[in-house]
């Protein structure tokens, strides 16, 4: 006498022996939550439950008795399932890979998985489930895990950047008698600051994950622009593009960290001049930069005359590592966005391809 146990594992043994399946088999199989085809050794789809068809489109009488042949060239069946089903077929039963994943057209994942060989006496077992919350975790794990290693790169890649830079800043305040005797003191300063930005700029960008607080000081926003604009202006000059600054009011004043702020603003800038020479239609690069208050909030803006960006582009523009660019970093904007909201702010944008776009930075005012 054999237990209850050993009885429920010969059943299904049982079921491929006779050619028919078990009623309570057949109810487990069309109540779960994946797409199952099976297939006899003769090629011939002797089973088909509700989820499949239902994925499929097509009725259970149209299925049942077809085979892997008839189903693609159903006139029924979708030109996008068709593609799927026979790369499937391809990978699995031709190439002997047991699991096919792929994207449908709604962006959700897929699983196609294959069981034969002699347990399944000749059968070929085909089920399909939805893994779309699986690649969500997945993904996000990978992401967790770049930033995870960019923190431990972080500090080794400072070190040997900052090394050089404290050289030349160094060898600048040696000669920093002779400029004043040239009168030329002022490019000491220039340098020496910018050398103290570039400093800044490396430990915010591959410390992207640690948070800085502020240096606080109050910044009139018609000085930290003109100032930003010339900075720029060579590297315009040298793209073939205009830099417009528009007329600001004296009277608008920040409160914030004026590195960061510069930082934000000259990346946004560069970020332009690059739409713009990615243009190929024949046009004159154009970036106009200005302020304007409204009510207790100053909103700064950024446009460009470039080649714009589509909605899936401007839907992760700010999400850390997305870049659009061949040795991008994916940083920039993500950086930039954290900078600004430490600061009380925000930063919009709005975009169309072929026309431009314009960023908008949000940030309230010293009443």
């Amino acid at each position: 006498m054999i237990s209850q146990y050993q009885e429920s594992l010969l059943l299904p043994e049982r079921m491929f022996q006779s050619g028919s399946m078990d009623t309570t088999y057949e109810d487990v199989l069309e109540h779960i939550d994946s797409g199952i085809m099976l297939f006899d050794e003769e090629g011939m789809l002797t089973f088909v439950n509700r989820q499949m068809y239902g994925m499929l489109e097509l009725t259970r009488h149209s299925l049942v008795g077809c085979t892997m042949s008839d189903l693609l060239s159903n006139v029924q069946l979708g030109r996008f399932k068709k593609k799927h089903l026979l790369r499937s077929y391809r990978e699995m039963v031709l190439k002997g890979k047991q699991c096919y994943e792929f994207m449908d057209e709604y962006g959700r994942y897929w699983r196609i998985s294959l069981f034969c060989g002699e347990q399944m006496r000749g059968y070929y077992l085909f089920t399909v489930k939805e893994i779309s919350d699986f690649k969500l975790i997945e993904q996000t794990a990978y992401q967790n895990d770049s930033l995870a290693m960019l923190g431990k790169l972080s500090a080794s890649i400072a070190h040997e950047i900052r090394n050089p830079l404290t050289a030349i800043r160094g060898f600048i305040q040696l000669l920093h008698p002779y400029l004043h005797q040239l009168g030329k003191e002022e490019y000491a300063k220039i340098i020496l600051a910018e050398i103290d930005r570039a400093n800044d700029i490396i430990h915010e960008f591959l410390s992207s994950s640690k948070p800085s607080v502020p240096q606080v000081t109050m910044i009139p926003v018609s000085a930290l622009l003109k100032e930003v604009v010339l900075l720029a202006e060579s590297e315009a000059l040298m793209k073939g593009t205009q830099i417009n600054l528009h007329p600001l009011h004296e009277d608008m004043v920040i409160s914030g960290d004026i590195k960061q702020m510069k930082q934000v603003v000259l990346n946004m800038i560069r970020n332009a001049m690059e739409a713009i020479t990615e243009r190929v239609d024949d046009f004159s690069g154009r970036i106009e930069i200005g302020a304007r208050r409204e009510g207790g909030e100053v909103r700064i803006f950024i446009s460009d005359n470039g080649k714009g960006m589509d909605i899936c582009t401007l839907d992760r523009l700010f999400k850390p590592f997305f870049t659009t660019k061949e040795n991008g970093t994916g940083l920039g904007l993500s950086v930039s966005d954290r900078i600004v909201k430490n600061h009380g702010g925000c930063i919009s944008v709005s975009s169309r391809l072929n026309e431009g776009t314009r960023f908008t930075i949000t940030l309230p005012l010293i009443q």
